[in-house]
């Protein structure tokens, strides 16, 4: 050992921070609340805010990005690692076709440019939440 506490290769555990260890269980806990809130996010979305609101929907994917990020992290014990970004990803698509569904009766809608444009910011804020 050095002065100031640095080991060699050889002595120096292996071991990723804990924050980077993803196993089985964490991934489950966090697809599972991806889904709670990409649900409940998309039906609130549907039945509240119906219709297109133009660069406003920048701040409402924002919001829903955030949330669902958000609640990922919380049930994961602040868990960062790649595969919990798509979990995130996977939350937000949920919630953009269960808002379809109600919306406009379709899974997906092919002239909703602004829809597009707040699934592409919850989906940059989501994974944002979990970025190391």
């Amino acid at each position: 050992m050095t002065d100031v506490g640095a080991r060699c290769p050889d002595c120096a555990p292996r071991r990723r921070l804990p924050q980077f260890e993803v196993g089985p269980l964490y991934l489950l806990r966090g697809a599972a609340a991806a889904l709670a809130a990409g649900g409940a996010s998309g039906l609130a979305w549907g039945l509240f805010l119906p219709g297109q609101y133009g660069l406003l929907g920048i701040l409402i994917g924002a919001g829903l990005g955030y949330g669902i990020g958000e609640s990922v992290s919380l049930a994961t014990n602040r868990k960062l690692a790649p595969a919990l970004q798509v979990v995130a990803i996977c939350g937000v698509v949920l919630a953009y076709f269960i808002r379809n569904l109600i919306w406009a009766n379709a899974l997906v809608v092919t002239d909703d440019l602004y829809g597009f444009i707040v699934v592409a910011t919850a989906m940059f804020m989501a994974v944002g939440r979990l970025r190391f």
